[in-house]
């Protein structure tokens, strides 16, 4: 089922890792171990046979990281992310996959200590929220699991980690965060005295440099997220991936941000930036950022122009063609499948600009370059679709004996105006919590990585060699 995987690239953008608290509604941590609660981490046997087919990948407090798990989140990432890499980017995605294991594995063995556990509901929770943002069923979900070689087990483990470390970073510094009337009134005089300024609605990607001679590495590991997304990954899959700030929980969504609230870095990033655009990597607040400017508010009073119908289409439409080939008479399940691919692709298409290379990306597919083309040159069935289409837009999936069709329109689309409107009171004490929140946990980890051995069989294997070479002097 190959279209079935072109669906995957949406997936883990609707994972619900952990959501918003505030001071009055965190939640209380188990008494005891619930039924589901993650396998105690240190505790598998040692092996020693690196060229194993389930060798060890790395080992961190003595905990190990198999090449089994290490093999299994690559796969989940490529799955989710729709990415179909070169073997150079392959080897860098597997480098930055066991970066970010080698912390989970941190983080959990930190929950572990503090007695922190996961219920099967919490997990199931999750994977539901996932379920109805997708229009998925759970039977649906697992088949493409398994087309991708992915045990469930793998992903409903990421879940439980994003899950186990909020509740680590909520118990060891929870009741240090006290958000007061005072402190809600406050930010709301400052964002209502703002409501005269732009507004930004930004997601982020987040890599620390813990010291100098770092910062290299980690810039390249920004880089190649980088070109991740460019070559097609959505933003909020990699930000939950690989993001070390807390809003990778959320898909990196950061909220709304007023012009001038972010540091200077990432500030005048964002005013440089158009809705759509990601960030080339920017150094600032102790790491590496990427920003993804999904949408800008205008100040509040800004008039909105109406929407021009749908029927004001013109008569000739530069058009590009997205072809999903199932044959001329697909079985049932088969014809479903693509449809529901084409559904899913349909929602993340943007224009034409990088059509081709998302497209490239997506084994199966086709993209065609239609140019200018007269409408009534086209098939009713393209016509009838395009008529409920306004510029830069695609049409609804249709079947033809090719396939199933995506038409896209390629004519600049109209400035979408979106003016700014005051938050809630609860939505800014949710906000102020999580950004306090965010600060803690960064310093929590940060303080874990001091203090923690972690050694990768590249590692191992560089101190082997020296040893040997020693040995022979």
């Amino acid at each position: 089922m190959v279209l079935l995987g072109a669906s995957l690239s949406v997936l883990a953008a609707a994972t619900p890792f952990a959501s918003a608290k505030t001071s009055s509604s965190r939640p209380a941590q188990p008494a005891a171990p619930a039924a589901a609660a993650p396998a105690e981490p240190g505790k598998e046997p040692l092996q020693t046979n690196d060229n194993a087919a389930d060798g060890v990948a790395a080992v961190v407090n003595d905990s190990i990281i198999s090449d089994y798990d290490l093999r299994q989140r690559v796969a989940l990432f490529l799955a989710t992310s729709g990415v179909q890499p070169t073997p150079d980017r392959l080897k860098q995605i597997r480098e930055q996959v066991l970066t970010q294991l080698e912390t989970e594995r941190l983080e959990m063995l930190e929950a572990t200590k503090n007695k922190i556990s996961v219920s099967t509901g919490e997990v199931d929770k999750a994977i539901n929220n996932i379920l109805s943002d997708n229009h998925i069923s759970l039977d649906q979900l697992k088949k493409v699991m398994s087309g991708a070689g992915v045990e469930m087990s793998t992903f409903r483990g990421q879940i439980a980690a994003q899950i186990a470390w909020s509740k680590a970073v909520d118990a060891q510094y929870g009741d240090n965060i006290h958000i007061t009337q005072q402190a809600v009134d406050g930010e709301m005089d400052r964002i209502l005295a703002g409501k005269d300024k732009v507004h930004f609605r930004v997601f982020e990607i987040f890599e620390a440099v813990d010291s100098p001679e770092q910062d290299a590495k980690v810039l390249q590991s920004v880089q190649g997220l980088l070109e991740q997304i460019r070559s097609g990954a959505g933003f909020d899959t990699v930000a939950r991936q690989f993001s070390q700030n807390p809003t990778a929980a959320q898909g990196g969504d950061l909220g709304i941000i007023q012009e001038g609230q972010l540091v200077p870095e990432l500030n005048n990033a964002l005013l440089k930036m158009k809705p759509g655009q990601v960030s080339e990597p920017i150094k600032a607040s102790g790491g590496y950022y990427l920003l993804f400017l999904r949408g800008r508010l205008e100040p509040a009073g800004t008039k909105i122009p109406d929407k021009p119908a749908a029927s004001d289409t013109p008569g000739e439409l530069p058009l590009a063609r997205v072809l999903l080939p199932i044959g001329t008479k697909p079985g049932e399940k088969l014809l479903q499948g693509a449809m529901q691919a084409a559904n899913m692709l349909r929602q993340h298409i943007d224009g034409c600009e990088h059509l081709q290379e998302v497209v490239s990306h997506l084994r199966g597919a086709m993209y065609f370059n239609l140019g200018k083309m007269q409408l009534a040159s086209l098939s009713v069935q393209m016509r009838d679709a395009l008529e409920k289409t306004h510029p830069g837009e695609t049409t609804e999936p249709f079947t033809s004996p090719a396939g199933i069709e995506l038409i896209v329109r390629c004519d600049a689309p109209a400035p979408t105006i979106q003016r700014f409107e005051a938050p809630k009171r609860e939505e800014v004490e949710n906000q102020l919590y999580e950004t306090q929140m965010s600060v803690y946990a960064r310093r929590y980890l940060r303080d874990l990585k001091r203090v923690a051995n972690i050694e990768t069989a590249e590692d191992r294997a560089l101190k082997n060699a020296k040893s040997s070479s020693a040995a022979l002097r």
